[in-house]
């Protein structure tokens, strides 16, 4: 049993948690503009994977699920030898059927012997109820700039695997890669994080996975996306970026099946998130542009559409891995607020999940010293808000 930390819950925070008083005038504002925290408002956070335990060295690159069911997946890679991205790396799971109150025991999904099994992102078809996980493999000798080099003994390959009893076992990984990945490519990243399934317009039912990828020839970055349209049979090469220098990436629905892609940005200058958008399912983006208000330090992040609104989630700092902020928009990601502070310390990659019980659960990597001690779930209530906050201004 995972012990569970519960501290109250603060609706905004200024990122540089900056003075009580100011706090009080929000607070005071907040009041006057009528809007009411439910009773029950909490935030808990309680830590699924720490480094040096369950067999593994460290635990890295978080990614939640929430199944048709309700059942809370947790996934993320075991790495046997230490924090490299490369060697000996499995992807693992956990299990919660009460809305992650209480876990399973970590179970090995994919275990490739001494290669690195890695990049979980996972999808749901809420039509079936099977559960898409899509991964990807490299030899565990072969580090990541001898991919890209072309140096390496083999290259990233693409895979999926699927469920269909809720997560409880898993059905051995079936390689995609010819679909998947084009020939002029080296290195190839699924997500990291989770894909949708589009809900609007002539491509619902659409299986959506954001990814990645590096050209051999020009060594530029590019996130792109794969789809299926035949309930995970069989997947797809959607379209990629007009622009380069990005590259992790996740995938959001708006208004009419219109998608919003939000990526790592490797434009040093600028440290900002990138945005792209697609008014066909994923098959051409356009409107490339920064995103002043999420900035970054070059990290993955996550973005989530929770009904009335869109959660992000990243290190809010534009030169460390720190200040894992929670924003929410209620405009279609136009504009952004501060919802959250969930961890001013060290803290890198997340994953964002709406839950069964109407909650909203963050799963990040936090710690003390360094953002990789554990991989923490952070279980939030959604506020009610019927008008703009002030006191929730951007950095």
């Amino acid at each position: 049993m995972v012990q569970t930390r519960s501290i109250r819950f603060s609706l905004c925070y200024t990122d540089a948690m900056k003075t009580s008083l100011k706090i009080y005038t929000f607070a005071f504002a907040l009041c006057a503009l009528g809007a009411v925290l439910p009773a029950n408002a909490v935030l808990t956070q309680q830590p699924l994977y720490a480094s040096g335990e369950g067999g593994y060295s460290s635990y890295r690159i978080p990614s939640l699920l929430v199944t048709k069911t309700g059942t809370v997946l947790a996934f993320c890679e075991g790495r046997k030898e230490g924090m490299s991205d490369t060697g000996n790396i499995d992807l693992l799971v956990k299990r919660s059927e009460d809305h992650g109150d209480t876990w399973s025991a970590q179970k090995v999904v994919w275990d490739d012997k001494d290669n690195t099994c890695g990049n979980p992102c996972p999808v749901l078809d809420r039509d079936t109820g099977i559960l898409w996980l899509l991964m990807t493999w490299n030899r565990g000798d072969d580090p990541e700039k001898n991919i890209i080099a072309q140096t390496s003994k083999d290259t990233r390959r693409v895979f999926v695997s699927s469920s269909a009893d809720d997560g409880r076992t898993w059905g051995s990984p079936q390689e995609i890669t010819v679909a998947a990945k084009q020939e002029s490519w080296s290195w190839y990243a699924t997500g990291p994080g989770a894909g949708i399934q589009l809900t609007q317009g002539v491509h619902a039912g659409r299986l959506v996975i954001p990814c990645d990828h590096i050209e051999k020839d020009t060594e530029h970055y590019y996130s792109h996306i794969i789809y299926s349209d035949d309930h995970g049979a069989t997947w797809q090469l959607g379209g990629s970026t007009p622009r380069g220098k990005v590259n992790e990436c996740e995938v959001v629905e708006l208004r009419g099946g219109r998608l919003l892609l939000n990526m790592r940005n490797y434009d040093r200058s600028r440290r900002y998130r990138q945005v792209a958008f697609s008014d066909d399912g994923g098959i051409t983006w356009t409107g490339q542009r920064f995103d002043k208000t999420l900035i970054e330090p070059i990290c993955q992040a996550s973005i989530r559409s929770m009904g009335d609104r869109i959660l992000f989630s990243n290190p809010a700092d534009t030169k460390k891995r720190i200040n894992m902020c929670v924003r929410q928009s209620f405009d279609e990601g136009s504009t952004w607020s501060v919802l959250h502070i969930l961890h001013p310390g060290p803290s890198a990659y997340s994953s964002l999940a709406l839950l069964a019980d109407g909650r909203a659960a963050c799963f990040y990597e936090r710690g003390n010293k360094q953002p990789y001690e554990t991989i923490t779930l952070a279980r939030f209530t959604l506020p009610v808000v019927t008008a703009v906050m002030p006191g929730c201004d951007t950095p």
